[in-house]
């Protein structure tokens, strides 16, 4: 039984979404080998509910079967992360500082202000962020837009994405060969954390609107200004 044939029916125990994404995304290194791994990953990066939780243990599992090398599935889940992550570059760098500050006026609770000390944060911490933001759920594929919109250096970029990415896949790609047949138990794991990044957006983005509210309420009463 093939590597790619074992993880069928798990594709499918779970539910129907994550059944066809899982299964697109094994079908992909089934066919392909490492590029196909790559491909999803990149996939993944424009589109996160292709789950990734199964694609770099899978990739890792496929490796320890012998269906290519372990630093080829490395070597193209990384590459795959790179070019999902200059995709999401480009949209933020087609989308442009003018179009964002149009955007963000229409947003309720928000002001120009908030936007350019986020400009200005970024300018300071862009590198990081990217570094940082390639090991957290969520922000993995969405970090790579604002790093657009600020035009970012895109040698910097590239080799901050790069950097980060390699560790994310490197650990969960080498969890899959190591935990071989066992490689699925990843997942829990890999959701749990997800779900805490999840709570912890909620309760910032919570926070930020009692916040505001409070302070567009205090200015009501003081008579200043509300907007």
């Amino acid at each position: 039984m093939s590597a790619a044939t074992a993880l069928l029916p798990l594709a499918t125990s779970g539910s129907e979404d994550l059944g066809g994404l899982a299964g697109f995304a094994v079908d992909l290194m089934e066919k392909l080998g490492g590029p196909g791994a790559g491909l999803a990953v990149a996939l993944e990066n424009l589109f996160p509910p292709i789950p990734s939780e199964v694609i770099l243990p899978f990739a890792g599992f496929a490796a320890s079967r012998g269906d290519f090398t372990l630093v080829g599935a490395i070597f193209w889940t990384t590459l795959g992360s790179l070019v999902g992550a200059w995709a999401m570059y480009g949209i933020g760098a087609g989308l442009g500082r003018r179009r964002m500050y149009a955007v963000w006026a229409r947003v309720p609770l928000v002001k120009t202000e908030d936007l350019e000390k986020t400009e200005a944060w970024f300018a300071r911490h862009g590198g990081k962020a990217v570094f940082l933001g390639r090991m957290v759920p969520i922000f993995r594929s969405l970090i790579s837009v604002p790093a657009g919109l600020e035009r970012m250096s895109f040698g910097l970029f590239t080799l901050y994405t790069v950097a980060g990415s390699l560790i994310w896949n490197s650990v969960f790609v080498l969890a899959g060969y190591g935990l071989g047949e066992q490689w699925d138990t990843v997942g829990p794991y890999v959701g749990t954390f997800q779900n805490v990044v999840i709570a912890l957006v909620v309760a910032a983005i919570g926070f930020f609107v009692v916040t505001r509210v409070r302070g567009i309420r205090a200015e009501k009463r003081a008579g200043g200004p509300t907007a």
